[in-house]
């Protein structure tokens, strides 16, 4: 795996690729922050946070969002969720999902991001699938190599790659420093306010239903 070196020993060549104008993502978030707002808050350099999170050294806003609703809540509700030996489904508890939202936006301007789908992409990034499949401690490094291909592409707005629990649709973190004032806009028609609820609750599960997953009561 390509971490044995600071990602800055390497010169590196990342494809990238255009999300148009009008482009759609979905966002499962805090009901209490609006869709279309980044994460200001750095993680540390060493310790929790996510995959790529801005740190300290390289302070930029993020937002991380899917391309269909189901990849939005599997990548928040699934990540190390092993299957229930009793039913065969990954359950979800029913506080994973209180106070949250599951929201439509749509790209308010066009935004090149660095592509991370393909061997080939990997590989231009001088990666290989560590930089996509590394839990826990390895996010630190992670993030490290995020902030060396901001460094290194100064023109990228964010990143794309292949969802590791919708496999294949993609997942993208943005780079709120890079895309302008105003980059997303929020569809209130198309936004679950209560996750949580009732109704909240049958619409994760019917979306969730053929990755086998469910958010239930007594997980």
């Amino acid at each position: 795996m390509p971490d044995r070196f600071p990602p800055a020993a390497y010169r590196m060549a990342p494809n990238l690729c255009i999300l148009p104008v009008g482009s759609e993502l979905w966002r499962c978030h805090k009901g209490s922050r609006p869709a279309e707002e980044f994460n200001p808050v750095a993680a540390d350099s060493h310790f929790g946070g996510n995959r790529f999170d801005g740190t300290p050294e390289d302070p930029y806003p993020f937002l991380y969002a899917g391309a269909e609703p189901a990849t939005a809540l599997a990548e928040v509700l699934l990540r190390s969720l092993d299957f229930d030996t009793g039913s065969g489904c990954r359950l979800v508890p029913r506080a994973w999902v209180a106070g949250r939202s599951l929201s439509r936006l749509r790209t308010g301007v066009e935004l090149t991001l660095i592509r991370l789908v393909s061997e080939e992409d990997l590989a231009a990034a001088c990666q290989d699938s560590w930089l996509l499949e590394a839990e826990g401690a390895g996010y630190a490094q992670t993030r490290r190599w995020a902030s060396e291909l901001r460094r290194q592409v100064p023109g990228a707005q964010g990143l794309l790659w292949q969802s590791r629990r919708h496999r294949p649709r993609h997942a993208v973190v943005l780079f709120g420093d890079r895309c302008g004032d105003e980059p997303l806009k929020p569809d209130p028609a198309q936004t679950i306010g209560g996750l949580g609820s009732p109704a909240g609750i049958a619409e994760a599960n019917r979306l969730l239903a053929p990755l086998r997953a469910a958010v239930v009561d007594d997980a």
